[in-house]
This record gives structure tokens, C-alpha cells and sequence, in this order.
């Protein structure tokens, strides 16, 4: 919603909207010619092929003939589809198709990139590729060797905490309201307490056993293992407790150690109120 809003494609029921000092509503065509947008769905046209949907863009955004092959050249090479200029966009795999819409969202020179969600339902090894071409974006002259975007801002909204934490500064929303923003250094440094790492067997007894322990302030799945949150001077009485009690409740400990939190973590307390924005 907020990327939607950002765009104009949803209107705001109060205050204002402003990208690169435009007024989204009220000066939308000067906004617009700001930013590159990636929407969750993809919305190239199937039956183009890779280079007529670029040439598309390109058109729309207003780059004069003369120009435009040049640049959807120098995209394409960038996001690794000069090979597939000729291919029909239907016939693109999941991570190409989105490779093919970060081309078109950056035809134009775009000051700034929205971009909502780019890697939901793309397997792990597109998703780091993808988030290679992003870092390459945010750094100082990344295509064409200092003539095409140079040091675009990037703004992306993710469901991933591994990917917010690569970026430079991390809003963290709820209910519509951001409720942190700062470097991703900063908002680890902010939480209370100490975050321990438990991996084990059965996990149901592992997580009955930590939450019993009354230094213990919260428990969190993190797939196969529980991060375990505890006071400050805590953590080395809970460790101890922890590998007696589930061992005489049958349990079996494969690790058990102290950890930094990471940016789950930090959510996790947020929601809890534990500090303030």
C-alpha cells in the first residue's frame, strides 16, 4: 500500500505525497518523471518480445529515437537479458520476467526506484541475484560506466528481514504506521537484552520449556530454531536452566548459544512495545 501510494495509484486520505519535491497528486506527471516503478505483478506485455517492451517504455517515457536503442542496450546488458532481447516476454522465467521490469522501471533515468516486493515467489538464487543488481543500482555510476543511473535511491518494501537488513536504512511498518527507522546497526543495538540461539528436539517441548523459564521474555520460531529473549545479566542462568530442564523433560539440545538479534528480533520487540520509534 505505501509503494501504491507513492506511485499514485492510490490517493491518501490525508496529507501529502511528495517525490523529489512534486506533489504526486497535484503535480503527478513531474512526479512521475522521477522515479522507475516495479509493481508486484508483472505487467509487461506478453506477446513483445524483450526488446519491444523496453523500446515500449522507452517511447512512453518520452527518449527520442535516436537514443533509445542505445539505452535499452545498456539495460539489458545490465540486467543480464542482452541474450534474450529477441524472446518473447511470455516465454521468460519468473526471475527474467522481473529482470525484464526493473529494465523498463529504469529506461527512463529514474532519480528514484520503487520497487514493491521484487523478489516474492522467486526461488533463493534469483532472489540474490536480483538483490545484486539492486546494491549495484545504489552505488555510484552502476551502468554504463558513470552514463546511465548514476547512484539511483532505492526504495523497496519487503516481507524479507535478510534483504532489509543489506539496506542502508530500515523503516519497519505496522498497521500502516512506521514504528522504527534507522540504520539496520542501529535498530540491533536498540533491543533490550540478549537474544539466545536454541536448536533441538522436539521443538514443541524445547519451546514449552524456554517460555516456563521466568527470566525468558519471549520465544520466536526462526524455522528450525527458537531465538529465546532474555534480560540483559540473564542469558548465562537461562542457558544453564534451559539445557537441564529439557533434558529431564526427554529433550534433546543440539545447540544452545548466546547470538546477536537480527532484524526479526528487533520487529518482535517493537510489536511488543518494548521501546519506542
Amino acid at each position: 500500500t505505501a509503494i501504491r501510494l507513492l506511485v499514485g495509484a492510490l490517493k491518501a486520505d490525508s496529507g501529502e505525497v511528495n517525490i523529489c519535491g512534486y506533489d504526486i497528486n497535484r503535480q503527478t506527471e513531474d512526479a512521475r518523471s522521477q522515479f522507475g516503478y516495479l509493481s508486484q505483478r508483472f505487467s509487461m506485455y506478453e506477446d513483445l518480445t524483450v526488446l519491444e517492451n523496453i523500446r515500449f517504455f522507452a517511447e512512453v517515457r518520452g527518449l527520442k529515437s535516436d537514443e533509445w536503442l542505445a539505452r535499452c542496450n545498456e539495460i539489458l546488458e545490465f540486467v543480464g537479458l542482452d541474450r534474450f532481447a529477441d524472446r518473447l516476454a511470455g516465454q521468460l522465467s519468473g526471475g527474467m520476467k522481473q529482470k525484464l521490469g526493473l529494465a523498463s522501471a529504469l529506461v527512463a533515468r529514474p532519480r528514484v526506484l520503487l520497487l514493491d516486493e521484487p523478489t516474492t515467489g522467486v526461488d533463493p538464487v534469483t532472489r540474490q541475484d536480483f538483490w545484486q543488481l539492486i546494491i549495484r543500482l545504489a552505488s555510484p555510476s552502476p551502468i554504463g560506466g558513470g552514463d546511465g543511473v548514476e547512484g539511483v535511491s532505492v526504495i523497496i518494501s519487503t516481507p524479507y528481514m535478510d534483504e532489509a537488513s543489506g539496506c542502508h536504512r530500515v523503516g519497519f511498518m505496522k498497521n500502516g504506521k512506521i514504528i522504527a527507522e534507522d540504520t539496520p546497526s542501529n535498530l540491533r543495538a536498540r533491543l533490550n537484552g540478549r537474544v539466545l540461539e536454541l536448536r533441538g528436539s522436539p521443538i514443541n517441548l524445547l519451546r514449552h520449556v524456554a517460555h516456563k523459564d521466568v527470566d525468558v521474555e519471549d520465544v520466536q520460531a526462526f524455522g528450525d530454531r527458537l531465538h529465546i529473549r532474555v534480560g540483559e545479566n540473564k542469558a548465562q542462568g537461562v542457558l544453564s536452566r534451559l539445557k537441564s530442564e529439557i533434558g529431564s523433560e526427554g529433550g534433546q539440545v543440539d545447540e544452545l548459544r548466546i547470538v546477536n538479534p537480527v532484524l526479526e528480533d528487533v520487529f518482535i520487540a517493537l510489536s511488543d512495545h518494548e521501546y519506542s520509534a
